[in-house]
């Protein structure tokens, strides 16, 4: 995880998310935070309506022990066997099985005892304990968890109807707004601690990041407690903070809310999520890229490969610029994710793409993604080959079998290997790497050295600087504009 694009100057901070307040472990969270323009005379009339509501939560997790017994070998049934082995067990009771305990936060959501919480909180454990407000104590069991978002969904039974809290719109949040978190940090009980918004809209490392940061204090046990705005909606469950010591320092972040129930709402009704699918890899659109597409704005995410799926059987190519899906205007890869993400399975889109300067409609119905992802981006075809040259900057090469166990290559890859480099070539600048393979140029696809000639001297005959080329790297592909020499 990359703090720096979060927080520049802050290069001795760590992001912390961890199970809650744990026996020898660390936990950490994050938190939101919404607010009126003027403070509030007091807090207490909103701590009073939602604590209720908010809940703790203690986890045991059993610790397997190798079996390393030393025992003396005694006759089977002697009175010395069992001397031996409860003096023994006393002598070392690291023996015995042992558990680890954490500690959390989590919030009602209905009266009839569902419970959210982070995943990360009950991640693994044996038994869940969740102590209500008035200290009653129940068992809870797992209905669901998304680790993508690192959310939880749980459920107890309850002889009366508990109290609980609705979620409020995250989007209507603005920086510098009041909100106050509500759990159990350090292990202490019910906690309030208030703050305000201090960024919205924060991403750390997950496809579906959409965090708001707080300045409202959160600690170890916080971790999937609620996030309130004034008018007592929950907009986000804290999950992190950024810290150089594991303490609170004003930098904590909070899954917003209109993450969460969309989660939450699948988790309760399937067990699982049950997230859309279009089925391509995308880039976001640099300067370099903008020009060789001569596309007006660095807006919208450009596909750079297109397995078998819903985008392939609705036309979409490599080299397609998605820049609207289902109405929605798409402004970077991180939205589209999102809001593809959000989109029913199995609905009937419509994509907005440029394509080589032409804007065309097209129509795509979504598959899913847990499914799609277990099958998605099939290995390639080989390409046999033995021609070698050296082009801007790079040493090329058609595959064969000796250059695929040289860069353990998959047996159906294809492109153009490259198997040197000059480090003061455009191309190394740009990214490109040994054992890279160079799929397409100028939206030609390469199956010798000769089609990569060829595409070269046509763009230098029409006055082109540089050359648009679509690279595989570890599996994954990415266009890259490459000057030529």
């Amino acid at each position: 995880m990359t703090i720096a694009s979060l927080v520049p100057f802050a290069k001795n901070l760590k992001i912390y998310k961890t199970l809650g307040t744990s026996l020898g472990s660390i936990i950490i969270f994050m938190t939101c935070s919404f607010a009126f323009a003027a403070m509030p005379e007091s807090f207490a009339d909103l701590a009073a309506k939602v604590s209720p509501s908010v809940v703790n939560i203690t986890t045991s997790t059993a610790i397997s022990q190798p079996n390393q017994d030393q025992r003396p070998i005694v006759p089977k049934g002697s009175p010395l066997e069992d001397f031996f082995k409860d003096f023994l067990d006393e002598q070392n009771p690291g023996r015995k099985p042992q558990t680890s305990s954490a500690l959390g936060s989590g919030f009602v959501i209905s009266d009839d005892g569902y419970i959210v919480t982070n995943n990360h909180v009950i991640d693994k454990a044996d038994q869940i304990e969740i102590e209500l407000f008035s200290g009653e104590r129940l068992k809870a069991r797992v209905i669901g968890v998304d680790t993508k978002t690192d959310i939880a969904l749980l459920k107890v039974e309850a002889n009366i109807s508990l109290p609980f809290v609705s979620f409020g719109d995250s989007n209507l949040g603005r920086v510098g707004d009041w909100v106050m978190a509500v759990g159990n940090p350090l292990g202490q009980g019910f906690s309030v601690s208030v703050g305000i918004i201090s960024a919205r809209q924060r991403e750390l490392s997950g496809a579906y990041d959409d965090f708001i940061q707080t300045d409202a204090a959160i600690n170890r046990g916080n971790s999937g407690g609620p996030l309130f705005n004034t008018l007592g909606e929950v907009i986000g469950v804290n999950t992190a903070i950024l810290s150089p010591t594991g303490g609170s320092i004003g930098l904590g972040f909070s899954m917003s809310s209109n993450v969460v129930a969309p989660v939450v709402s699948q988790l309760k009704e399937f067990g699982q999520t049950r997230r859309g699918w279009l089925g391509v890899r995308i880039q976001d659109i640099t300067e370099d890229t903008a020009q060789m597409l001569e596309l007006k704005t660095l807006d919208g995410a450009l596909v750079s490969e297109v397995p078998d799926g819903p985008a392939k059987d609705g036309g979409v190519m490599a080299g397609d610029v998605i820049v609207m899906f289902d109405n929605v205007k798409v402004s970077s890869t991180k939205e589209l994710v999102r809001i593809v993400g959000k989109t029913a399975v199995n609905k009937s889109v419509e994509l907005v793409v440029i394509r080589k300067g032409q804007t065309k409609i097209l129509k795509v119905i979504l598959g899913q993604r847990e499914i799609a992802e277990l099958t998605a981006f099939p290995e390639k075809k080989p390409e046999e080959a033995v021609e070698k040259i050296s082009l801007l900057g790079m040493k090329l090469s058609v595959l064969n079998e000796v250059l695929r166990d040289e860069f353990q290559l998959d047996k159906e890859s294809e492109g153009l290997l490259v198997s040197e480099i000059l480090e003061t070539s455009d191309a190394y600048g740009k990214g490109i790497r040994v054992g890279n393979l160079i799929l397409i140029a100028a939206q030609k696809q390469l199956k010798s050295i000769d089609d990569f000639i060829d595409v070269i001297q046509k763009t230098k005959n029409v006055g082109g600087k540089s050359l648009l080329l679509l690279i595989e790297a570890e599996g994954r592909t990415r266009f890259i504009a490459v000057k030529l020499e």
